[in-house]
């Protein structure tokens, strides 16, 4: 299981990320704007910024680590399970989420994966 304390330390080798709150439970965000959250309702996990397309790649591959619900139909994010996430693979998730908030500036201190 991944913890939420290993979540702000896979993070905070991006730049200017910040432990915060978003939406009233523990976030993270870049500038102010957030990317990851802690899911605090029943069924838990994280909420993560993604493109659509990885939301849609992530779902059907079958995956448990990777949900959403219907609140999030037709947002680009996806809900993470952090009882089964590989802790490479939501690093890299995270990252890519640190690039969909991140201005631009910013995102070019970052070298490309």
């Amino acid at each position: 299981m991944v913890t939420w304390s290993e979540i702000v330390d896979m993070a905070a080798r991006l730049p200017e990320v910040e432990e915060s709150t978003w939406y009233r439970t523990p976030g993270l965000t870049v500038r102010g704007r957030g990317f990851a959250r802690l899911r605090t309702e029943s069924d838990g996990g994280l909420v993560l910024l993604c493109a659509p397309d990885e939301k849609e790649a992530l779902l059907a591959s079958g995956d448990p680590a990777y949900y959403t619900t219907p609140h999030y139909t037709g947002h680009a994010i996806i809900l993470v399970d952090l009882d089964h996430v590989d802790p490479d693979q939501l690093r890299e998730l995270l990252t890519e989420a640190w690039r969909r908030r991140a201005p631009a500036r910013l995102r070019r201190t970052l070298p490309e994966p």
